[in-house]
């Protein structure tokens, strides 16, 4: 993984490299350890695992450590999905069809992933609050079948059984947000296999598990 400096000016010093597993797939940062330093972690596509790398607070990055994750990791997201103030992990897992849940313990590592099932061949997850009861949920672009999976939190780390909404062909990459001022999280998603980006406004079927 690559850091590359900012000047604050809008330029960049060149970039130092910080060795991860076989192709790093996705990256995220976070403080994991609790020390007010931004950590790194990376999906390791060819090691089924994911690599933390904890911050001197300097730019530079201690050697990795790694925790296992089901087939070939592509999308990783960090939050508290377990409101215990501690960052935990999630990532999909195309070939495997889930998400893998890895809770942190706020010292740097991690327990054991569990996971929940998605459609065919997950690639970009994104969270929020779908349902507004304050716990966090997924949003899964399944490349392989033309839906999002939405997984709504139970607020202890685990998640109900997926819902699927339509979307066009090979949904590639989502992310969330309030497009009609409603104060629901809607979604849009790239549609590699249609050339769109689709607008899925939130009706609020998604109803509190």
């Amino acid at each position: 993984v690559g850091v590359l400096l900012g000047y604050g000016n809008g330029t960049f010093t060149a970039q130092t490299t910080f060795t991860t597993g076989t192709g790093p797939y996705s990256v995220a940062v976070g403080d994991f350890n609790n020390d007010t330093r931004l950590d790194i972690v990376v999906a390791n596509f060819g090691d089924n695992n994911v690599g933390i790398l904890l911050g001197n607070g300097d730019g530079t990055f201690a050697a990795q450590m790694t925790f296992s994750t089901a087939n070939n990791p592509n999308w990783i997201v960090v939050d508290d999905f377990n409101n215990d103030t501690r960052l935990d992990i999630a990532v999909t897992s195309g070939p495997d069809n889930n998400v893998g849940v890895l809770l942190g313990y706020g010292n740097g590592t991690f327990a054991a992933q569990t996971t929940f099932s998605t459609d065919k061949n997950p690639q970009s997850l994104t969270v929020g609050d779908f349902n507004n009861d304050n716990r966090l949920d997924f949003a899964v672009a399944n490349y392989g079948i033309a839906v999002v999976s939405i997984l709504l939190g139970y607020g202890n780390g685990t998640f109900a059984a997926q819902m699927t909404f339509p979307t066009g062909n090979n949904p590639q990459s989502l992310t969330v947000g309030d497009f009609n001022n409603d104060k629901r999280l809607d979604i849009a998603v790239a549609n590699f296999g249609s050339n769109t980006v689709g607008i899925l406004l939130n009706t609020c079927y998604c109803c509190a598990p």
